[in-house]
């Protein structure tokens, strides 16, 4: 039933809001986003958020490594997570989410994104949304609750286009574009392990 609410809240307020075509449209539709989770997290509010694990190797990331970190010379979007022995063996390990929250994505998008995880969450009183992509297996759907250290998906490598790993993001603004992972203008993404590090739980 709560994940009934949750779609009906959600079809709702999709019918009546356009998903922006930019990063640089993304500031426009804050206020309708803010609107419409607010609305959600009140039929939800033990799922706020109560500080931020790593989606690998929970809850700091053992046994992985950061290959390719945010920004650079090839302006990552996100953290992209390796096992700490290379190659594909981390294919089929665990991803957990990294705060509680609400899952408003799961689904193939095919190409270089693969199968894709997207959860948003309520973290002193602001909105957040985490991004887990080239997913093996996604064990989570569209309107289900998680909480912090829920196993949500597995790390995949899209039936062998890339050597496994996760590419994670946060987003200080939910429901942008996809986009593709990398872009000089970053607005709207944040650095994931700077942002985990200063956000961590507090017990």
């Amino acid at each position: 039933m709560p994940c009934l609410v949750f779609l009906i809240v959600l079809m709702l307020f999709q019918s009546c809001t356009a998903q922006p075509e930019s990063i640089e449209a993304a500031s426009e539709i804050t206020v309708t986003v803010v609107e419409k989770y607010n609305l959600l997290f009140k039929q939800f509010p033990d799922f706020e958020s109560d500080g931020f694990d790593f989606p690998v190797g929970k809850p700091n990331a053992e046994g992985y490594y950061n290959a390719q970190g945010f920004g650079g010379d090839k302006h990552h979007l996100g953290d992209d997570w390796n096992g700490n022995a290379g190659g594909n063996n981390d294919l089929g390990d665990p991803i957990y989410a990294v705060a509680n929250g609400i899952v408003t994505e799961a689904f193939d998008n095919k190409g270089g994104w693969g199968p894709i995880v997207r959860l948003v969450h309520y973290h002193k009183g602001k909105f957040y949304e985490s991004l887990y992509a080239h997913c093996n297996e996604m064990l989570v759907r569209a309107g289900d609750p998680v909480k912090r250290g829920q196993k949500i998906a597995t790390i995949g490598n899209i039936g062998g286009r890339y050597l496994a790993h996760l590419h994670f993001e946060i987003r200080s603004v939910p429901d942008m574009p996809l986009g593709g992972g990398y872009a000089v203008d970053n607005e709207g993404y944040l650095d994931p392990s700077v942002f985990i590090k200063a956000n961590r739980p507090t017990k």
